[in-house]
């Protein structure tokens, strides 16, 4: 009997579907990498999402954000996600948390409920908790590395993190980790200079930490980091 996920089915089968239905994955950060992430996740037929993000849609979300749209401009970013996913999905379950994650809020999260995480968050700090996380609760995370003032999508590359180059916030990573003892992990990351950005109004001085971006890199990113997580629970149905 045809359903919303028979085309996905003929791809991986019935049993991984039925076990996908079962997985619980745990996406930090909706904007323009980890919304893409989420829709992919839902469409392709995961039981259950976890949304971590305390943001809300901003004019300037609009040039790459899957959920933002002028009539979402002012809401937060976890329920407009929620919406759009229950209309693509009725079933599926969603849990919402309005908060960045850092270490002070690390507590709220028992990483042992997922089955996979995603670190599509900006904050390094942040970024190392989830990784230091999930490692101590043995659930297979992927992180994504920079995606900010790069213009080529086909540059994206899936390695460990200490195969890595040219990015500088995997250069920083691979350092930090080290310390921490942490061996491995995998990664979305690109090999694309980071192109110079245009000084404007909107980029003048004192606003020179707010990266570019467009519509077809961040979203490309997290695509990747989905379809890495599908490919790797469909290998334990």
């Amino acid at each position: 009997m045809l359903n919303q996920f028979s085309r996905t089915e003929l791809l991986f089968g019935e049993k991984a579907m039925k076990y996908l239905k079962q997985c619980r994955v745990a996406v930090f950060g909706i904007g323009g990498v980890g919304g893409y992430a989420v829709e992919a996740l839902a469409r392709t037929g995961i039981g259950t999402l976890d949304l971590i993000d305390n943001d809300k849609i901003c004019l300037t979300n609009l040039n790459r954000q899957i959920f933002a749209t002028h009539s979402t401009i002012g809401k937060y970013k976890i329920d407009v996600a929620e919406a759009r996913i229950y209309d693509i999905c009725s079933d599926i379950k969603i849990n919402k948390y309005p908060c960045f994650y850092l270490p002070e809020t690390a507590d709220n999260f028992d990483f042992t409920q997922y089955d996979y995480i995603i670190d599509a968050i900006d904050t390094m700090t942040g970024k190392i908790e989830i990784i230091m996380r999930a490692n101590q609760a043995n659930i297979p995370v992927i992180s994504c590395m920079g995606a900010g003032n790069k213009l080529d999508p086909t540059a994206f590359k899936i390695a460990d993190i200490y195969q890595t180059k040219v990015c500088p916030l995997a250069r920083t990573m691979r350092h930090e980790l080290k310390k921490r003892g942490i061996k491995n992990l995998k990664v979305v990351y690109s090999e694309e200079q980071p192109v110079k950005i245009i000084n404007n109004l909107e980029n003048s001085d004192t606003r020179r930490s707010i990266p570019a971006s467009n519509a077809f890199v961040p979203s490309v990113a997290g695509l990747i980091l989905a379809g890495e997580v599908i490919k790797d629970l469909v290998k334990l149905a």
